[in-house]
């Protein structure tokens, strides 16, 4: 008995110290949620998955797709609005998540 509470509590608190590495859940999240998942899973056909992605490579995308480098009408129209803060918010949360399987398409 004393072996499985030793577990549990082992269990616990490695969830608890694994949930405190996760940033904050962005408060500009809704839009970009809406095609690439609150989880960085996409959620329509062709929207890439960000899940687990570099940080910088999440920054610099996000930076050249509000400036116009990138030329991607819709996604300059969604993160024109967001400054640096925002958008390294947006990077370090889906950095941050586990990228997960996806399900098999049937033909």
């Amino acid at each position: 008995m004393r072996f499985v509470l030793i577990a549990a509590l082992g269990l616990t608190s490695a969830q608890l110290a694994f949930a405190a590495d996760l940033p904050p859940k962005p408060v500009r999240l809704g839009l970009c949620a809406a095609c690439h998942g609150e989880t960085g899973m996409a959620q329509m056909p062709g929207a890439p998955n960000l899940a687990g992605q570099r940080l910088d490579y999440l920054r610099k995308a996000l930076q050249e797709y509000r400036d116009g480098t990138r030329n991607v009408p819709l996604m300059r129209t969604a993160i024109g609005p967001l400054n640096d803060a925002e958008l390294d918010q947006l990077a370090r949360w889906y950095s941050a998540q586990t990228p997960q399987p996806q399900a098999a398409a049937h033909p």
